[in-house]
């Protein structure tokens, strides 16, 4: 039986693949109250705000996002689990239903693609998806206790293999770790997987994904993105890439650098310009689209797709844009690589 893995990478070899846009400012479009959020599980904080939690109180809000971006064109769907783990949730007093919540959102997502690659056989896939959440190994909260640290490795570990495990349980493909700012929560996230992984006894690809914090390319723990590649290889990703961060415009030179060493895919996925003073998001769909087509056009990328401020609109404009053109081919691993017996991640394996 072919694997998601092999599915990706075989679809992969053929066109540009698209990865789906944002999930928080399309809630936010919907202008939602306290009770459509907290629907009747009696929970005692506010849920407002509470993103995650809308795939048990009202399901058919995620469900129909999905569907939107899969008729724009996109053939991975990242599931509506950025803050579904259990220190974020212990924020709404939801820590309990942590399980419950990543469950049905991969279930949801799933349904959707399988709905889709049904109607023209052209598979679609689920990323689980693992945000940092607000705490980080790397850095202290306390300006004045530089080694204090609020939780650590194992902890974090612990909290990303809940969720690890129940979107797998729920159908999904891959475990998508994004919004990395710090590379060693990213690692705990890793460790997670390969613990699911021997749990389950099967492989558990890993999508990786890393946000800049400032435009010289590093990321809130100082890596730049040549040592976040470095720093995370050993874990095999199926993709490497950027997210948020910045708009296209900012994260050009730095999608060239990490496309120039990665043996595995690109994906990026920017927000859709900067922000305004406001908070919201002006790109338009058609600016969006003619940046990242400058990266497919160069031979640059294999995913792309939208974050803050993408719309379905965003990621069908992405789709027609490179729909022409080839896809980033994986470039030859150098000598000492080979030497010290390192395979390459290739896109037959």
């Amino acid at each position: 039986m072919t694997t998601a893995r092999e599915q990706l990478l075989a679809a992969a070899r053929e066109r540009i693949l698209i990865t789906d846009g944002a999930f928080g400012t399309e809630i936010q479009r919907l202008k939602l109250e306290e009770a459509d959020y907290a629907g009747t599980l009696g929970l005692k904080h506010d849920q407002k705000g509470n993103n995650d939690i809308l795939a048990l109180t009202k399901p058919e809000v995620p469900e129909a996002i999905h569907r939107a971006y899969f008729e724009a064109g996109a053939d991975i769907a990242e599931t509506n689990t950025f803050s579904a783990n259990r220190i974020s949730q212990a924020d709404y007093g939801a820590q309990n239903l942590v399980r419950e919540i990543n469950l049905a959102s991969a279930g949801l997502a799933r349904r959707v693609a399988d709905e889709f690659t049904a109607k023209d056989g052209r598979p679609r896939f689920v990323a689980g998806a693992i945000g940092p959440t607000n705490k980080t190994l790397s850095l202290s909260p306390d300006v004045n206790d530089p080694g204090y640290r609020e939780i650590d490795f194992d902890h974090l570990k612990d909290v990303y293999l809940e969720q690890t495990m129940a979107l797998l349980e729920g159908g999904a493909d891959f475990i998508l770790i994004e919004t990395v700012f710090d590379t060693l929560n990213a690692k705990a996230g890793i460790m997670a997987a390969i613990e699911a992984g021997d749990v389950l006894g099967r492989d558990v690809p890993l999508m990786l994904s890393m946000t800049l914090t400032d435009l010289s390319g590093r990321n809130l723990s100082g890596h730049t993105v040549e040592a976040f590649w470095h720093a995370v290889r050993h874990a095999r990703p199926v993709t490497i890439g950027l997210n948020c961060s910045f708009g296209a415009q900012q994260l050009r030179p730095h999608v060239r650098t990490l496309s120039d060493i990665a043996e595995t895919l690109i994906m990026v996925y920017p927000n859709a310009g900067l922000p305004n003073e406001l908070g919201q998001y002006d790109e338009l769909p058609e600016e969006t689209a003619a940046l990242v087509h400058e990266w497919a056009q160069a031979g640059q990328v294999n995913i792309l797709g939208g974050c803050c401020g993408s719309t379905p609109a965003h990621i069908k404009a992405i789709a027609e844009a490179v729909k022409p053109l080839s896809p980033r081919a994986l470039p030859a691993l150098p000598v000492v690589t080979r030497l010290a017996g390192l395979e390459p991640m290739t896109m037959a394996a």
